[in-house]
Parts: C-alpha cells; sequence; structure tokens
C-alpha cells in the first residue's frame, strides 16, 4: 500500500481524498493556486505544494508541474479527483511513465472511454446501442450547422474531452447550432484544454441514468447499481439519488451487465461510471463513460456501504476486489443536493464572495465512513470565512441524506436544507427545497427536462410554496419576543406584582419587494421558561394557533424547536434583509421578511410612502462578479431587442447578455478584461 499519495485537485473532491486517506494512513500532498492558499484542503494535507496564479490552466491543468510536485515530496501515487486532469490521456500517461501510480484507469483505457468520441466508436463495435451522431471532430461552426440538418433538430453539441456539463449545448435551429457550438470550443478550451466538438441527437423526454463500475487489474469487474441523475439544468445535475425510482431490477440488471461488458472490453482497472439515457418504456443507450470518481459518488456509498475512494486506491495498489457482485448491497435510498453558489431568483447567476457564515446541518454519517449509515452527510471544501472564487466552479457543498426508503430520504433532506446556513454568498438552497416539494418529484414521474418544463421562466420566490405562511409569522412574534425580552432584562426592566403574565398584541407587517405590504394582527402571551408560547395570528380565516417551543442560542440562526408539539427546523435572525429592524424567517425554501410592531405603529406604518429604486431600464448591468470578455456594440450602433451586447466569464462558464429591447447605445461604460462587480454599468442606450 502507498505510504503518501499527491490530490491533483481542489475543493470538496480534494478534502474527500484526504479523508479516505487519513483513514488508511497514507500520508497526503496538496497542490493549489494563489486563490486557494488558506483553503480548508490545503490545511488538511500534510504537505501542500504552490503551482502557479489562480487560473486553472495556469495552476490546476499543469501536469509537468503536478508531477514534479509528486516527485519533490515523494508521493508514491495521483488521484486526480474529477474535472481538470481526471480524464486526460496524456496526464495519465506521463504519470505512469514517471514510476507513479495513477489512482485511476490505465491511460489506454482513458483514451478508449474518456474521449466521448472514441468510447461511441467502441461502444457501436460492441454491439451497443449507441444514439445517432457524427462522431468525428467538427472543424466550422457552418460544417456544424450542416451536419444538425442532417442529423435533424434538435441536436447536442458536445465538447470531446466535455464533462460536468461543460461544453455542451442543445439546439433547436440553426442560429443556435452556430453560437453553441463556437461556445462549446471556448469553454471546453477553457476547462480541458481540448476544443474538440461532436454532435448527435439529443433524445427528447429522455431520463438521465448512471451505472457505477469497479475494475481491479486481475479482471474483475462488478457494477454497483445504478444513479438517478434526471434532475438537470442547464445539463448540470442537480439533485442524484440511488437507486431509481423509475427502473425495475431486470432492467437494473440488463444494464450492469452491458456497463460491466463495456468496462471489460477495455480492460477498465478503477471506478469508473457508465452512463446511459433511458426512455420511457425502459429502453436504454449508451452515451458515454466517465473514466474517474462521480461528483455524486456518495449516493453509492451509502446503498452499498462501500468507500470508493478506498477502492480506487487499493486497486491502483494492485489489489484484488474483496468482494463479487453478489456480495454487492442495495440497503436504503440515498439522494444528494449540490449546493451551489448561485442566485436562483435572479437565473441562476453565479455568486461569488466570502463565506460570512457557513454552517451546515448536523451531520451523522462522515466521509470515508462506511460504518455510520442512515443519516446526513456533508462533503465540502469550504468553511467559515471561505471565499467562493470566480475561477473555479460554483459548489459549495454536496449536501447527502441515507433513508430507509425513498419517502424517508425525501423528509431528511428537507429537513437537512433547513439546517443549512450560508450568508455572504447566495445559494440555491431555496430552489432545491422547491424541486423536493414538488409533486412530480415525489411521485419519482420526471426526466431531464423536468426543470425545464416546470420552471421555462426561471425560478421566483413563489414557486415556493410553503405549507402553512402563517407558522412563519408566528415564529417572527416569537423572535421579536426574544429580543424584547432580552432588552428589558439589560434595563433591568422585568415584570412584578403578578403570577399572571401580561398578554401582548402585535402586527407583523410582512415585506414586499415593490412596497405591497401584508399586516397580520397577531397576540401572544408570555409564559415562564420551558413552556410553549402560544401566538395567535388573527387571519381573515379565523383564529390560528401555534404553541411555539425554541431552542435558542444568542446570535445562532439556525433554530430548532417545535410548534404545537412538532418538532421543526427553521432559520430566522434580524437585520439579514434590506430592513435593519426586519426578522427573516427561512423555512422550506420560503423566506419572509416581517417586522413585528405595536398596532398603533403599524397604523403609522401603512402610511409611510413607498422610495422607489431608481430606473436603470436604459443600461445593460452586469448580472454577476466576472470578467468582462467581450463586448459587441459601440457607441451610437442600433441594437435589436435579442442582439449579444457582452460576455461575461465567470466559474468556468460564459454567460451573454442579450439587449431587451430595441435602442441605440449612447456609451460603453466598461472595458474588455475588465473584472466586473455585480450590478455594474456595461452599456448605457440612449
Amino acid at each position: 500500500m502507498f505510504k503518501k499519495i499527491l490530490i491533483a485537485n481542489r475543493g470538496e473532491i480534494a478534502c474527500r481524498v484526504i479523508a479516505t486517506a487519513k483513514k488508511m494512513g497514507i500520508a497526503t500532498v496538496a497542490v493549489y493556486s494563489d486563490a486557494d492558499k488558506e483553503a480548508r484542503f490545503v490545511q488538511m494535507a500534510d504537505e501542500a505544494v504552490r503551482l502557479g496564479p489562480p487560473p486553472s490552466r495556469e495552476s490546476y491543468l499543469l501536469s509537468d508541474k503536478i508531477i514534479e510536485a509528486a516527485k519533490a515530496t515523494g508521493a508514491e501515487a495521483i488521484h486526480p479527483g474529477y474535472g481538470f486532469l481526471s480524464e486526460n490521456e496524456e496526464f495519465a500517461r506521463k504519470v505512469e511513465e514517471n514510476g507513479i501510480a495513477f489512482i485511476g484507469p490505465k491511460h489506454e483505457a482513458i483514451a478508449a472511454m474518456g474521449d466521448k468520441i472514441a468510447s461511441k466508436k467502441l461502444a457501436e463495435q460492441a454491439k451497443v446501442n449507441t444514439i445517432p451522431g457524427y462522431n468525428d471532430p467538427i472543424e466550422s461552426a457552418e460544417k456544424a450547422v450542416e451536419i444538425a440538418k442532417g442529423i435533424g433538430y434538435p441536436v447536442m453539441i458536445k465538447a470531446s474531452a466535455g464533462g460536468g456539463g461543460k461544453g455542451l449545448r442543445v439546439a433547436f435551429n440553426d442560429k443556435e447550432a452556430l453560437e453553441g457550438f463556437e461556445s462549446c470550443r471556448n469553454e471546453a478550451r477553457n476547462s480541458f484544454g481540448d476544443d474538440r466538438v461532436f454532435i448527435e441527437k439529443f433524445v427528447e423526454q429522455p431520463r438521465h441514468i448512471e451505472i457505477q463500475v469497479l475494475g481491479d487489474a486481475h479482471g474483475n469487474v462488478v457494477y454497483l447499481h445504478e444513479r438517478e441523475c434526471s434532475i438537470q439544468r442547464r445539463h448540470q445535475k442537480v439533485i442524484e439519488e440511488a437507486p431509481s425510482p423509475f427502473i425495475s431490477a431486470e432492467t437494473r440488471k440488463a444494464m450492469g451487465e452491458q456497463a460491466v461488458a463495456l468496462a471489460k472490453a477495455v480492460k477498465y482497472q478503477s471506478a469508473g461510471t457508465v452512463e446511459f439515457v433511458v426512455g420511457k418504456n425502459q429502453d436504454f443507450y449508451f452515451l458515454e463513460m466517465n473514466t474517474r470518481l462521480q461528483v455524486e459518488h456518495p449516493v453509492t456509498e451509502c446503498i452499498t456501504g462501500l468507500d470508493l475512494v478506498e477502492q480506487m486506491i487499493r486497486i491502483a495498489a494492485g489489489e484484488k476486489l474483496a468482494f463479487t457482485q453478489a456480495d454487492v448491497k442495495l440497503e436504503g435510498w440515498a439522494i444528494e443536493c449540490r449546493i451551489n453558489a448561485e442566485d436562483p431568483f435572479r437565473g441562476f447567476l453565479p455568486s461569488t464572495g466570502r463565506l460570512v457564515r457557513f454552517e451546515p446541518p448536523v451531520q451523522t454519517m462522515w466521509q470515508a465512513d462506511t460504518a455510520h449509515r442512515f443519516g446526513v452527510r456533508v462533503d465540502t471544501g469550504v468553511q467559515d470565512g471561505g471565499e467562493i472564487s470566480m475561477y473555479y466552479d460554483s459548489m459549495i457543498a454536496k449536501l447527502i441524506v441515507h433513508g430507509k426508503d425513498r419517502m424517508d430520504a425525501i423528509a431528511k433532506m428537507r429537513e437537512a436544507l433547513n439546517g443549512f446556513v450560508i450568508r455572504g454568498v447566495q445559494s440555491n438552497i431555496p430552489f432545491q427545497a422547491a424541486l423536493l416539494a414538488h409533486p412530480k418529484f415525489i411521485s419519482g414521474e420526471f426526466n431531464t427536462g423536468f426543470i425545464a418544463e416546470h420552471y421555462a421562466h426561471g425560478f421566483r420566490s413563489e414557486d415556493v410554496p410553503h405549507d402553512d405562511p402563517h407558522f412563519l409569522q408566528a415564529l417572527a412574534v416569537h423572535l421579536h419576543m426574544f429580543y424584547r425580552n432580552r432588552a428589558s432584562g439589560l434595563q433591568g426592566q422585568f415584570w412584578e406584582g403578578s403570577k399572571r403574565l401580561p398578554a401582548r398584541e402585535f402586527v407583523v407587517a410582512v415585506l414586499d419587494g415593490e412596497g405591497k405590504n401584508t399586516y397580520m394582527p397577531a397576540s401572544a402571551h408570555e409564559t415562564p421558561p420551558g413552556q410553549p408560547t402560544p401566538i395567535v395570528l388573527h387571519t381573515p380565516q379565523g383564529e390560528r394557533s401555534y404553541a411555539l417551543h425554541i431552542d435558542r442560542e444568542l446570535g445562532a440562526e439556525r433554530i430548532t424547536g417545535t410548534c404545537n408539539g412538532q418538532p421543526f427546523t427553521v432559520q430566522m435572525a434580524r437585520g439579514m434583509g434590506k430592513n435593519p429592524l426586519a426578522i427573516r424567517v427561512i423555512h422550506n425554501g420560503t423566506q419572509l421578511d416581517a417586522i413585528v410592531m405595536h398596532p398603533r405603529t403599524a397604523e403609522l406604518h401603512q402610511l409611510m410612502p413607498y422610495k422607489a429604486p431608481p430606473d436603470m431600464s436604459k443600461f445593460v448591468l452586469s448580472p454577476m462578479p466576472g470578467l468582462l470578455v467581450n463586448v459587441a456594440v459601440q457607441p451610437g450602433q442600433e441594437v435589436k431587442a435579442g442582439e449579444r451586447v457582452a460576455v461575461i466569464e465567470a466559474m468556468k462558464m460564459e454567460n451573454i447578455l442579450f439587449a431587451t429591447a430595441d435602442g441605440k447605445v449612447k456609451a460603453v461604460l466598461a472595458e474588455q478584461g475588465e473584472s466586473l462587480a455585480v450590478d455594474q454599468a456595461i452599456v448605457e442606450f440612449e
């Protein structure tokens, strides 16, 4: 067994590999860019070597420098994680040539299967059903349009070296094929250093189901069941689960055996994933093989009880698999939510910056620990005060739950999301909460078009309906009373003279972003410590009573308690919104901002005029922090609605800004190459 390994990656996956290495008694070496100097994975590793500046092409994609670091530190093996160089045949070959073990498949297998074009050809030779397409690299955008027409729209334009949704576009017409081809090439070149692109038919209403395989150097290959990965947004997985709620045991077996046959054909040695497109009749087609560890591997670890990183290390060290196909378990149900730094209410635009507060839910399962299951696990590469950088992908953490069945797993995930505190950057937690509550998700009736179909016009706050919004208002009253009592206690103004504590009348003003506030009368009784506080809301439909008992510490935003005897987890604090007096309550993806006040104060509050924000309709604003790659217009130019105005690059993705109306450019306010702040003006129209 190795004594020391180097992890050629960063963030969450570097932390994940280090956890297993520590369990196995293996020393670890981290490599880092200047942006990651203080990162969690660097602190966790036994040693760390600087690679270079923040851009990945100047740091994490420098294969020679990574190999030099392994030699200099005496690392006997390199784990590539996922992304970056993990599916780079040349890197794997160089590692092997330098006498270092590559914790992954041999470079020949990466060449055969990691390359999407080569793998598809090999699958065809093996008589595996494949999707119609053009499997050779395409030289130009014009050629791409010609091929797309021949196949028939819609088509999928994919980078050969792609992965993780990078370098992938779906085109429904010539214009989208032309623009998609150029965007794919640019993204692939920046992310993978390989700009080859191919095209295949886009199968509508498909399911994306993948089979996890493990193969050793002795010819043994097993499959570890499937993962359901159909909940995707822009081809990026959002929620993954194992097993799939869709396929039968017979289909699972057939897919697994086909995946094993494919892996054996290339003498596959390591963990790998064979991806399939599955039709509504459970007919399946080979899509591609990922010759690396997948982001969503924890759900497979939950249902099988296997540490996949440990298996990869043991296989790379020459060990045989210690189990057969018959030994592979399938216990319970696991779900993973990817928690990303993006604003779901602003078109999922990247949100970079400092993590002012990062407080994951209470964990009962941990990385590299297969003894503890049926609980909650958080895989992350960040910590309080850490930075979400514009140079890398947007993932903050992976939240994993393991339940006894699917409904138990969904319930655990919803509660875990309620307890996940992230401040300083926006996250997609409200969106995840909405997905988990959607009837179609709960029933398992979805495909890869689920998000596009149900959130075609983006994601809005009204897309997160709460089961009982009055419960949130009652919580606001309770927190107001907590602050009031604390203040009176500090001033020495205690209630005296009567055993009966007085009733208190309030009005809850629920704040609206456009000044359309609603006002709800409420009353509450003070109770002795340890007893539930009865709060009554006087709604138009009648009184609603809530007996609230809250376990609260000063300064804590994650709060647990009971309402009418039922447990809950909620986030709430004062001064989190634009109004410093407002109390923010967050539960099941719904966010409520409210001011709790005296009835007379509420009467006066309703008379206050609403101050509308300034009109910025004549400006094109940067929707996120990022690099201004291109400005496509000039002063004096006439621009039509829908025309490209500028391109911003953030988190390895190109974001194109379009004109929303016809107009004439008055001024260009930002220069190409400039680092933009959120809402910074780029172009002004007359």
